[in-house]
């Protein structure tokens, strides 16, 4: 179990490993909640987590390289997959 201590104005430190596990970033919202077993922190992301890889720093660069790619005309389309496979086995 992680622990962390009450700071001046109630503030806590969130342990590296829990915020990592949950992927809490500065600035986001916490949820708190009183239960019979103490009390819950939720991320409130706005974005679902199974969406959040989408969000992240390095597949936002591949976006943008990909964007620029497309706009400049570095790239194929096809027709249907048969002819994507096709040429992807050539």
């Amino acid at each position: 179990m992680s622990t962390s201590r009450v700071r001046a104005k109630g503030q806590i430190t969130l342990p590296r490993d829990i915020r990592e596990a949950a992927h809490i970033e500065e600035g986001d919202p916490i949820g708190f909640e009183l239960t019979p077993e103490g009390i819950l922190l939720r991320p409130q992301k706005i974005i679902d987590s199974t969406q959040a890889w989408f969000w992240e720093k390095a597949w936002q660069e591949g976006e943008r390289e990909a964007s620029r790619d497309i706009r400049e005309g570095r790239g194929t389309t096809y027709d249907s997959s048969e002819e994507f496979l096709k040429a992807l086995d050539e």
